[in-house]
């Protein structure tokens, strides 16, 4: 009997089964090797996130969303571009090249080459060697070389706000579709870490606007003015507007007497002191309309309105409606740095807010002023009546009794006396009702000839140191007809205009009278006269004025004698 022991038998294919087991642990550490990765990578996203939302300064998110990137992808490069309203960059905010490189490398980039492919075709663009692509501009003196590359859009709301550009992945390599994806997701999160960052900076830049406008307007209608004018206040409402917009030059204007022309009355900027009491021809259609509808308007060009220049120097131009009421005061102008871009769309609602509020302040302070002019001019008014009614009366009534005297006398001397007396209560009289006129010349009747004649007559003899005799005879103010005021009053002031500028006189009388359904116009003059008048253009045009009406001008005048014009028309 053959007796045997025998071990436990081996399993079938022992050998593969170890292989096997050996590449499943393998495949696991792989996978756990990614995963690792992967947490990492999400670990790295996540702190990224948090980075960008940490500010509400959107200028900083806009800093962190860079340096961010370039720490999340190792990348040594890294640069976020802003798209303007004209497809261009009008920001580029870079991380790893300081300033002093940057200055020496140039201008910075405006949406070309590459960069602006991103701008047209708003993808995620990864590419090995940036050199080499078709849209390559190559790159300026002093910059540094750069090869693999990656950019991807920004969305803030679904619309592009910008590009994250990511260059020089570190150690040479190119950038992954994992990177791609950990960009992508960077810029979802930044774009919503901008929108708030933005939402943030228009509510403080609105609230900013109003603060300023309710400092303004307490300024214009409180104690702070030094004069009538409110220059004073106006200079701080051009100061305000200036600190509130981040403008370069801001410039209050108020209408002047040229059709379309403004008058600078209130400045602020380095540039300000320059534009005092200068008269611009406001007279471009962006102007007109910003006056016509209300609505503020944006001009590129700001060196056809402030003038010529150099075209550097000036940016763009904010043209500010002040109206209230009906009424229009003005405008305020704001003129941005070259290079900075437009005006933001909230520096231009609240600018035009603000603007609202200055009129408002403006009306008021209008209406307020009238209201006392209007307490003075019914107190002119009383004593105007009073001096008509009471004195005139009584002084031509005086006149008359001393007349009555030359019955009961015969003494030639006396009589004498008694014609010079009368004549002096005439010409008292004479003076009276000029000094009428003049009380009623400022009481807010445009339509009263005789105010308008002696505002004329004030302002061409300004530059005399004497003031002309004025003489209002009849009832001058009965002249309502339009056309007969204007011609009038231009032939007035030509006619006066000559006395003062050439006769040499010292003495000037003016006199208007209505009479029989005549008004006639006397300038005399004690000047030095002259033999022959040659007629120019002024003496003609009284002659064909005076005709238009049917009237007639005639001059005299002899050397040292002096000079007389008569115009006479029919008073209608």
């Amino acid at each position: 009997m053959n007796c045997s022991s025998a071990g436990p038998e081996k399993p079938d294919g022992g050998p593969a089964v170890g292989v096997r087991i050996e590449d499943l642990l393998k495949d696991f550490l792989a996978r756990a090797g990614e995963l690792l990765h992967a947490q990492e990578h999400m670990r790295g996203l996540l702190e990224a996130v948090v980075a960008v939302a940490e500010d509400l300064s959107l200028d900083a998110v806009l800093d962190r969303v860079v340096r961010s990137a370039c720490r999340l992808l190792n990348a040594r490069y890294g640069a976020l571009g802003v798209i303007g309203e004209d497809q261009s960059l009008s920001h580029f905010i870079t991380v790893g090249i300081d300033d002093d490189l940057a200055h020496r490398i140039g201008p910075r980039p405006t949406g070309h080459g590459v960069l602006g492919l991103l701008i047209t075709e708003p993808e995620p663009l990864r590419l090995h060697d940036l050199r080499q692509h078709p849209n390559a501009y190559g790159f300026p003196a002093h910059h540094p070389p750069m090869k693999s590359f990656l950019g991807v859009p920004i969305r803030v709301r679904d619309v592009v706000f910008g590009n994250l550009y990511l260059t020089e992945k570190d150690g040479g390599g190119d950038f992954t579709p994992e990177d791609e994806d950990l960009a992508v997701a960077l810029a979802a999160a930044a774009g919503v870490a901008i929108e708030n960052a933005r939402l943030y900076e228009e509510a403080r830049r609105r609230a900013s606007w109003l603060e300023a406008s309710m400092d303004v307007t307490g300024r214009m209608l409180g104690d702070d003015r030094t004069d009538e004018s409110g220059r004073v206040a106006l200079d701080v409402v051009a100061d305000k507007a200036l600190r509130e917009s981040g403008a370069q030059l801001a410039l209050i204007l108020v209408p002047d007497d040229g059709v379309g022309s403004y008058r600078v009355v209130g400045v602020a900027g380095a540039d300000g002191p320059e534009f005092t009491g200068r008269t611009l021809p406001m007279d471009s259609p962006e102007i007109r309309a910003v006056a016509d509808t209300g609505a503020p308007a944006c001009v590129e060009d700001a060196g056809s309105i402030l003038g010529p220049g150099d075209e550097t120097y000036w940016g763009k131009l904010l043209a500010v409606d002040l109206s209230a009421q009906g009424s229009h005061h003005g405008l305020l102008v704001l003129v941005r740095a070259p290079g900075t871009g437009p005006f933001p769309r909230t520096d231009v609602d609240m600018g035009a807010v603000f603007g609202s509020h200055v009129a408002l302040a403006l009306e008021l302070d209008r209406i307020h002023r009238l209201r006392e002019q209007l307490v003075v001019f019914s107190d002119r008014d009383r004593i105007a009546r009073d001096l008509h009614d009471l004195v005139i009366q009584r002084l031509f009534a005086a006149g008359l009794s001393i007349q009555s005297l030359r019955r009961f006398t015969s003494g030639e001397s006396a009589l004498n006396r008694i014609d010079a007396v009368t004549q002096e209560l005439d010409g008292t009289i004479r003076d009276l009702r000029n000094t009428i006129y003049s009380l009623q010349a400022d009481s807010g009747e445009p339509d009263l000839l005789s105010s308008r004649i002696l505002r004329t007559v004030r302002n061409v003899a300004r530059p005399l140191p004497f003031a002309p005799h004025l003489a209002l005879t009849g009832d001058v103010d009965s002249i309502i007809n339009g056309v007969t005021t204007i011609h009038l009053l231009a032939v007035l002031s030509e006619a006066l205009s000559n006395a003062v500028r050439h006769s040499g006189a010292q003495a000037i009388w003016v006199s208007v009278a209505v009479t029989e359904g005549t008004l006639v116009l006397t300038v005399e003059d004690n000047g030095q006269g002259f033999n022959d008048p040659k007629p120019g253009n002024g003496l003609l045009n009284m002659d064909h004025r005076a005709r238009e009406l049917k009237g007639t001008c005639a001059i005299t005048s002899a050397p040292t004698k002096g000079t007389t014009l008569v115009w006479s028309v029919p008073a209608r």
